[in-house]
């Protein structure tokens, strides 16, 4: 069955354009279904797989303990890879197609508040050098823009338009948008740019390390944990933290879904509907916290 595994990946890669992180993922929970298969039921060809045996690999990963959320994802890929086949008449339907899926309960996206945004990017927190400057230019990005991780590694200095006032992005299945940009981060990438021209720096994406090469992921990450672990206590203190707060304080403002939607890059209204839920908490401690008739009765 790895051979089917690989022309779906393969398919994965070249007509979806799925990410590298995305595949990975994808191989990744793949391979241990294939795996559970072969070592508890001894089969090897799509046609032989029961909707009993999905049943019993969601029950095992649900004995290891793993959360609802992530079974449900591992289960997401093992039914994208069975519709695959479907699709292409290699097998009459997919065995997971009346599995039932383990709840997950909601959760909302952590978010900043606004006055610790303003610590985290003021001038004086960062260093009066090269990585000083790349950082507060970085962070500066992810706020105002609500990128994605691998959206900011992939911005190249050519995606910078300085008259227009704007960045053209590149999402999610290679679709491109372009965000608008205020003076304050136009300044501040400049500062970094002239930095960065004066380091010597010749790669074409716009955020290097100090050696002029492509930033990684990880090194994002760390970055980004750093700086915000010196302004909030929060347990997730990841670029997407960033993400979520640009959507949030967009929509606090008065910012309406289909607009944010739109500089999200989502797809779908139904994934950034996820803000409003966000927002009514937010209001619902504003009520319990002023309202007079909000307290409990003595």
């Amino acid at each position: 069955m790895k051979d089917k595994l690989d022309d779906f990946l393969d398919h994965l890669e070249h007509q979806k354009q799925y990410s590298k992180h995305t595949l990975t993922a994808y191989r990744s929970d793949l391979l241990a279904f294939v795996d559970y298969l072969a070592v508890f039921y001894e089969v090897d060809k799509l046609d032989h797989v029961s909707r009993r045996m999905v049943s019993s690999f969601v029950a095992d990963l649900a004995e290891q303990g793993l959360s609802s959320r992530t079974i449900n994802r591992k289960l997401s890929a093992v039914q994208s890879f069975f519709n695959h086949f479907v699709k292409r008449g290699e097998i009459d339907q997919s065995p997971v197609k009346h599995i039932q899926r383990p709840k997950t309960p909601k959760r909302l996206p952590s978010i900043m508040r606004s006055e610790q945004v303003e610590q985290l990017l003021a001038k004086a927190s960062f260093s009066d050098d090269f990585e000083g400057l790349r950082d507060r230019a970085l962070l500066s990005v992810f706020y105002a823009c609500g990128l994605r991780r691998e959206e900011l590694i992939g911005l190249r200095l050519k995606d910078i338009s300085w008259t227009s006032h704007q960045i053209k992005v590149l999402g999610k299945r290679n679709k491109e948008r372009i965000v608008p940009v205020a003076e304050e981060l136009m300044v501040i990438l400049k500062d970094y740019i002239d930095w960065r021209e004066e380091e010597g720096g010749a790669d074409e994406h716009l955020f290097v390390t100090r050696k002029g090469e492509k930033l990684y992921p990880s090194l994002v990450y760390k970055i980004v944990k750093n700086y915000l672990s010196k302004v909030t206590t929060m347990d997730k203190k990841s670029p997407h933290v960033l993400r979520h707060t640009f959507a949030t304080h967009l929509l606090n403002e008065g910012a309406n879904l289909q607009s944010i939607k739109e500089l999200l890059g989502h797809e779908s209204l139904a994934t950034t509907q996820v803000y409003t839920h966000t927002s009514l908490e937010k209001l619902k401690d504003i009520y319990k916290n002023a309202h007079p008739r909000s307290k409990k009765p003595n």
